[in-house]
């Protein structure tokens, strides 16, 4: 089966000289075929002329500069839009992040691929773009898609590297690229992505900055702060992360442990001496080790708890896993990977029902959760 392409919904058209859709239509050249959205109804030959509506038109427009970008009428079809719709980037932009937070992301990525077609030199869609595909490999690493995650990733660095090379420096760009870099541990790039941001928003007045604006400049030096004195910035506590996220565990755990000698109250390099230990199937030094990191300060982070859990699993020891679980949640109430192993864990109790109910919400969260759906699937049958 081929698979059908956005541009298989549009149809050009020749519009006769003369020919407005309405008294407020814009200047139309009909020497130039226009894109026009097909209705859902539409057969083969069905068109009529008369039926036509400037929204199959505006939409045709969109879907081309989404999908067609070598179009050779592409900046016609631009003035046309804009023309028509003076607001069309920001009520774009709006909907497309709502779509986003609402983890809508086939219809979000049409919207922000428009506003490429659309402008293509605007830094602020390119960030965007970025976002989009950051969070999309957030929700498929939370359900387990590790590989799709890495992908989408990839994507999300493109974007953040063109944002961040953009002229003039975008400030928002190696904001939002900080917090892309802590979550892949790579905190050598995160500190020189916040220290950026601060020197970039430095001469700005508090008014000009805003309440959020004072918020994201004094919560990027307290990151900047937080990974200088944890030394986090250090070579090793990088190479580990790298050598135990590739499947080089050992060499990894050689890493952090001479990190830890030299720093050994970082409970973030008490929590990656754990994730390496668990990963080699070392349950009960894991644990002790996750436990240590949350007395130094990892008790306010959901994955510390959540670790744990996994090694009072395997452990047998199901009554710990479950407080860890419970914990975990408190700190990340949407987080599908704990409702998940809180589903596990019922089923190694044996509590077949009470593991389809975690399941079943882990599905409310996220629909395309695979592995979810796979166990209930199994627990239904």
């Amino acid at each position: 089966m081929t698979s059908s392409s956005p541009l298989d919904s549009v149809y050009y058209i020749q519009l006769p000289e003369g020919f407005t859709l309405s008294k407020e239509a814009m200047h139309i050249d009909p020497t130039i075929p226009l894109p026009a959205q097909k209705k859902a109804l539409d057969d083969a030959g069905s068109f009529n002329m008369q039926e036509l509506t400037q929204e199959q038109i505006l939409a045709g427009i969109l879907t081309v500069l989404a999908y067609d970008r070598h179009n050779e009428h592409t900046e016609y079809y631009r003035s046309i839009i804009k023309e028509a719709r003076p607001n069309i980037k920001q009520e774009l932009s709006e909907a497309a992040i709502l779509k986003i937070k609402n983890e809508d992301f086939e219809i979000a990525e049409e919207m922000l691929l428009a506003l490429q077609g659309l402008d293509p030199e605007d830094v602020a869609i390119t960030l965007n773009m970025a976002l989009f595909f950051d969070q999309r490999a957030d929700s498929y690493r939370r359900s387990g898609l590790n590989e799709d995650a890495d992908a989408y990733d990839d994507s999300a660095l493109t974007y953040y590297n063109q944002a961040m090379d953009a002229e003039p420096p975008a400030p928002d760009a190696f904001f939002n690229a900080g917090f892309f870099f802590l979550k892949q541990h790579n905190y050598i790039k995160a500190r020189d992505c916040f220290e950026t941001y601060v020197a970039l928003t430095c001469d700005a007045k508090d008014e000009e900055l805003g309440e959020n604006g004072i918020y994201k400049k004094e919560r990027a030096q307290q990151i900047i702060n937080d990974i200088k004195n944890q030394n986090m910035d250090d070579v090793e506590f990088k190479a580990a992360y790298e050598l135990i996220s590739s499947g080089q565990e050992e060499k990894g755990l050689d890493q952090i442990r001479k990190f830890i000698q030299k720093n050994p109250k970082v409970w973030n390099a008490w929590f990656m001496l754990g994730w390496g230990l668990r990963r080699t199937g070392r349950f009960d030094e894991a644990a002790q080790v996750f436990e240590k990191a949350l007395e130094l300060g990892g008790d306010e982070n959901s994955d510390c708890f959540n670790e744990l859990a996994i090694c009072n699993m395997e452990l047998q020891n199901f009554d710990k896993a479950y407080d860890n679980l419970v914990k975990a949640l408190a700190i990340s109430p949407e987080s599908t990977k704990i409702m998940s192993n809180l589903g596990y864990l019922s089923l190694k109790r044996g509590d077949v029902s009470a593991a389809q109910k975690y399941f079943s919400a882990v599905l409310e969260y996220d629909p395309d959760d695979k592995i979810a759906a796979a166990e209930l699937s199994k627990l239904e049958v």
